[in-house]
């Protein structure tokens, strides 16, 4: 369970002036911690938040912190905690489907830029899963009316980025083990 919300870190990384939106941010969080062994919140912070950015004090990226301690936690941990940082319920669908949109594509960006595997290294499933999160993140939603049958359909793929994300980490645990201990 996250101990953040998906607008306090819209408006730390406004604030910090990142150009990076808070979903994106999160998804390339999560790429990176799935592929390199000591992917640290300093280089996280390098990735999203600019070097003069006037809102970087420690208290002020608090809920970044956390939310870097709870996805790796999540992560690693065997209970199957894992959720991607998404705007609730509350908001238009639309919207919820563009930020899962950003999400994806800041996991790939973030899988393939810290210490990516071999391609012989990434088993067939991984690879499965790395194909349908592109599509998503290239997916575009336009809704004229808002059912539940799109509200059904909207939920079952944040279960399938879920659970997707969580087994291409333990998928690749072996790969990131031959890289290095793994660091917090």
């Amino acid at each position: 369970m996250l101990q953040v919300t998906f607008p306090e870190i819209a408006h730390v990384l406004g604030d910090m002036q990142s150009s990076v939106p808070a979903a994106e941010s999160h998804g390339c969080l999560c790429g990176a911690l799935c592929v390199a062994p000591d992917y640290s919140l300093e280089r996280w912070f390098e990735e999203i938040v600019p070097e003069e950015s006037p809102g970087s004090s420690s208290e002020d990226s608090t809920p970044l912190k956390l939310l870097f301690e709870d996805t790796v936690r999540a992560l690693r941990g065997d209970a199957m905690e894992f959720e991607p940082l998404l705007p609730d319920d509350d908001v238009p669908l639309q919207d919820r489907a563009h930020a899962l949109s950003l999400w994806c594509q800041g996991f790939l960006y973030g899988f393939g830029t810290a210490e990516p595997p071999q391609p012989e290294q990434i088993p067939s499933n991984v690879n499965e899963v790395l194909r349908d999160l592109t599509h998503i993140g290239r997916a575009t939603v336009e809704l004229t009316e808002v059912n539940e049958e799109e509200e059904q359909a909207y939920a079952e793929v944040i279960e399938y980025v879920r659970v997707g994300v969580q087994l291409i980490h333990d998928e690749l645990q072996s790969v990131r083990a031959e890289k290095g201990p793994d660091k917090v």
